[in-house]
């Protein structure tokens, strides 16, 4: 009996323990079902508003559209920079399974070059995977023909119409326009601090140089976007909407590309530079750097045998002499140095000075080019003649520092602010200078020798063309300078509104109008009398120039022949001008690297310019040198 009733306590305990596990197991899913339902009820109720938007987000993408960019034309409306649409090849990786196998079986009809898959692959990287990406550009009509036929066999790939880049006048004005390449890091760090990023999606190129680098903003324009629904697997389904994108502004340049064309020709195959400035407006008609390149070539990315050709090169084609390059002005100094002294009252017109063909201070003899002297000299026959004697006696009678206050109101020495970026600051000579520019205190000391020879444009001297023509530009127009600009007026894409450039006049200078008078009239005189008037001979207006000559490396008193010379020892060449004498229209500065005398080969360059320019004589060919003067600079 006691048995049968342990067994059954034993079964009772068994029973409960049971209910209690049933119990507990049954309380366990209560408690997950009410977990599920709480968190059902937090996602469907609570965060609905968080989660839709989440799902409409993955479900549609925005696919930027780049904009049209502004095109730039000449102060005449020709063309100068546009772009035209042309057929590519284009991938859609989403749509495709095996992408490699794609491209090779598309490389069979369709030639795909080891540069083209680089770009593909680097694009690949950089954008979404629905994207459509080019993998071959500018497809010729045979080849959109055969693409065309065999399109079923690649779903995925397509051809499309994209615009590109064009320069059609090719080489011609490439140092003022400059060129547009693709986006890399630096440009992309440099849209990101302007804040311009999402501006810039779905754009590949920007401006590198030149106008296409400082007006880069002006010309990209607005991108648009199209909304793309995409499924779970990030194919697109369908178009939802589209904001179309707004082209770039357009630019009008002062520049003439008919000036230009005669300009560059004149130069023919030498180095050099010019620059006209219409003296009224600080306009550059031309700007010149030679030799040129074609800024076509970089557009869809240079060919490395291109880009080698022209960086190594010996001339220098991507070098724009007219902004970069820092010459000493040689004799084209001298009616500066001549205005300094009327005006600081060193000099009076008619006072003369004995040259007998040298100058001696401290012991050196300083050498006039003329050997003998020229005898008496005034101020007016030493800037006709180039006479060095006459301004190394005033040199030394100014002082470095007078000559560096009065050629800094002039712009020598400082960056002229004219809109292409890069340009170089020059040297202007003075105490302060040197003491900044040497470390050691034994190199810092200025020594009163050292400005002698600062007066006929050697020494330290060193400025731009466009800082001579500048300056050229402030005497022509009587003291009133203007900043030197090369765009007329932007033209708004959307509202076809003109944004006029003004005029910026940058100073006043406070010079006697008799002064500024006597300084044309002396160089009015150089271009009928003196070093100038072989090159202008006949001319049908009157002009005022000045030659210069400017050493590359001492002689040591010793005579030049530059027939003895490598080419790349002998001197520079130039030439400033204004242009007509009474009442200018143009100023330039002409500089021909070893080119020799400037009455031999930079002022026939001039007169080949001005004579088109307020004649409209077009030349045959390039400017020949002249037969080696008399006399020189």
């Amino acid at each position: 009996m006691s048995n049968r009733h342990s067994r059954l306590n034993t079964q009772d305990n068994e029973l409960d323990r049971f209910r209690f596990r049933v119990t507990i197991a049954a309380g366990a899913v209560v408690l997950a079902f009410a977990i599920l339902i709480g968190r059902f009820v937090y996602l469907q109720i609570f965060q609905h508003d968080y989660y839709t938007t989440r799902a409409e987000d993955n479900r549609i993408s925005l696919i930027p559209i780049a904009p049209n960019r502004g095109i730039i034309v000449d102060r005449n409306g020709t063309v100068m920079a546009r772009n035209y649409s042309a057929f590519t090849l284009e991938i859609t990786p989403s749509k495709i399974d095996d992408l490699e196998a794609t491209i090779e079986r598309v490389g069979q009809l369709i030639e795909i070059l080891p540069k083209d898959k680089r770009r593909f692959r680097k694009l690949l990287d950089e954008s979404k995977s629905f994207e459509s990406l080019p993998i071959r550009t500018r497809l010729s009509d045979e080849e959109v023909a055969r693409f065309a036929v065999n399109r079923y066999l690649f779903p995925g790939v397509e051809v499309k119409a994209r615009l590109f880049r064009q320069y059609p006048l090719g080489t011609m004005a490439s140092h003022v326009l400059g060129y547009i390449n693709r986006i890399n890091k630096a440009d992309l760090a440099a849209i990101e601090e302007k804040e311009q990023g999402a501006n810039y999606k779905g754009t590949d190129h920007i401006g590198k140089t030149g106008l296409e680098q400082k007006y880069e903003f002006q010309l990209h324009g607005e991108a648009g976007y199209e909304e793309v629904e995409i499924d779970a697997g990030g194919r697109a389904v369908r178009s939802l909407a589209r904001t179309a994108p707004v082209s770039g502004n357009d630019l009008t340049l002062t520049l003439d590309t008919r000036l230009q064309e005669i300009t560059e020709k004149a130069f023919g195959d030498r180095r050099g530079a010019l620059v006209a400035i219409e003296p009224s407006t600080g306009g550059i008609l031309a700007l010149v750097s030679t030799p040129t390149f074609d800024p076509n070539l970089f557009v869809d990315g240079i060919r490395t045998e291109d880009w080698d050709q022209l960086n190594n090169s010996p001339d220098r084609p991507m070098v724009n002499r007219a902004l970069n390059g820092a010459y000493p002005p040689g004799s084209t100094f001298k009616p500066f140095m001549a205005l300094a002294a009327l005006e600081l009252g060193k000099r009076t017109p008619g006072q003369s000075i004995f040259d007998p063909g040298f100058f001696v201070f401290g012991g050196h003899t300083f050498r006039d080019d003329k050997k003998g002297g020229h005898g008496h000299v005034d101020m007016y026959h030493s800037i006709v003649h180039s006479c060095d004697t006459y301004y190394y006696m005033l040199a030394n009678d100014m002082g470095i520092d007078n000559i560096a206050r009065f050629m800094g109101q002039l712009g020598l020495g400082s960056r002229t602010g004219v809109d292409i970026e890069g340009e170089s600051e020059g040297v202007l000579p003075s105490q302060e200078w040197k003491k900044r520019r040497f470390r050691r205190p034994e190199q810092q000391k200025w020594f009163a020798g050292e400005t002698i020879s600062i007066g006929i444009g050697q020494g330290y001297n060193a400025y731009t063309p466009i800082q001579l023509a500048q300056a050229m530009a402030a005497i022509a127009n009587n003291g009133v300078m203007y900043r030197p600009h090369l765009v007329k007026y932007i033209t708004d894409s959307k509202t076809g509104e003109k944004t006029m450039i003004e005029p910026e006049p940058l100073r006043t200078l406070p010079w006697k109008p008799q002064n500024i008078e006597i300084i044309k009239k002396a160089m009015i005189g150089v271009n009928k009398e003196g070093t100038g008037a072989r090159a202008f001979a006949g001319a049908e207006y009157v002009s005022g120039g000045k030659t210069g000559t400017a050493q590359v490396f001492s002689l040591k008193g010793g005579d030049y022949r530059a027939s003895r010379l490598r080419q790349e020892l002998r001197d520079h060449a130039l030439f400033i001008a204004f242009a007509p004498a009474e009442q200018p229209k143009i100023a330039l500065a002409v500089l021909v690297e070893n080119g020799g005398f400037g009455a031999q080969s930079a002022a026939p360059i001039a007169r080949m310019v001005l004579d088109y320019y307020l004649l409209g004589k077009r030349p045959k060919g390039p400017a020949k040198d002249d037969d080696a003067p008399e006399e020189e600079e």
